[in-house]
């Protein structure tokens, strides 16, 4: 089943109405499984989008940044409420992942569709794994003088046993890790949200909680700097992006309401084998095409 076009795309772009219910539907299954293991959506649009659909590369990459767009910003809300995201720490890294997503989107103008397929699937390996690790859970006290405490990059969360306070370390690698973290998600398409939290965790040994929900409110962000750039290209098509955006919402929506009841563990497992595979038939499909 293929998206048509009489034409050169997006050119007077044809696309069936029962075509857009299966992508809604599958939409929403890609919500619901990303917000179950915390993947993300974006990671599950791409490969539905490219090989369910044959829409091409980098329309698939902009419909892709508008979903990520919209499921940020309904959970960054809940989780600014809760007092768990450190927006002074998330505003100040926001600047090396936009710089990024913007840097990402520009280069992906210039990439084969073949060589953007293969990079998606190596960090989409990469996301997997680093999400089925362990997660550190470090509580750093702040020091006077340094450079986080002159940027007052710290601050307190609540916890079970109550009000927890943390300072983040290692500010000038993490700030270069969400420069990389930005390109890849003006690049594909996706989140990044792995990545992220991989420097937030490991090198700026901030809380778990504090690193999650913070790079829930930063990828919002980084998504519209890179979907700017594709829509200028025309790159973003209502006719997709519109069902793909609400049938991600809905499906995060409905994880969200049963991740408690959601044996997650067993879910991630079989989802990171899926993803995988999905990920070596990516990465084989784009070298094969690459060398004919």
């Amino acid at each position: 089943m293929n998206f048509q076009d009489s034409g050169s795309w997006p050119n007077r772009y044809l696309c069936p109405m029962s075509e857009i219910i299966i992508l809604f539907l599958g939409a929403i299954a890609a919500g619901l499984m990303g917000s179950l293991t915390g993947l993300g959506g974006g990671v599950i649009i791409i490969p539905l989008l490219t090989l369910g659909f044959g829409v091409p590369m980098h329309y698939a990459i902009g419909a892709s940044l508008v979903s990520v767009i919209g499921t940020s910003s309904g959970a960054a809300v809940a989780f600014v409420k809760e007092g768990f995201t450190n927006m002074r720490i998330g505003m100040f890294l926001e600047i090396a992942t936009t710089m990024g997503a913007v840097v990402g989107a520009l280069v992906s103008g210039f990439l084969n569709p073949n060589t953007i397929g293969i990079i998606f699937a190596s960090i989409l390996i990469l996301t997997v794994l680093l999400n089925l690790r362990g997660k550190p859970d470090h509580q750093e006290a702040v020091i006077e003088g340094s450079l986080e405490y002159k940027l007052k990059l710290y601050g307190t969360f609540p916890d079970k046993d109550g009000i927890k306070s943390y300072a983040a370390r290692n500010s000038v690698p993490g700030f270069l890790m969400m420069v990389f973290a930005g390109a890849m998600s003006g690049l594909l398409g996706i989140g990044s949200g792995a990545l992220k939290v991989l420097a937030m965790d490991n090198l700026m040994k901030l809380p778990f909680k504090v690193s999650t929900t913070t790079s829930n409110f930063m990828i919002g962000v980084t998504a519209v700097a890179g979907a700017l750039i594709y829509f200028q290209r025309g790159q973003i098509i209502p006719v997709i992006a519109a069902p793909v955006l609400i049938g991600v919402v809905v499906g995060s929506f409905i994880g969200s309401k049963t991740l408690m009841v959601s044996k997650t563990k067993k879910l991630k497992t079989f989802f990171a084998i899926v993803i995988t595979l999905l990920s070596i038939y990516m990465m084989y499909n784009g070298v094969a095409k690459n060398f004919q």
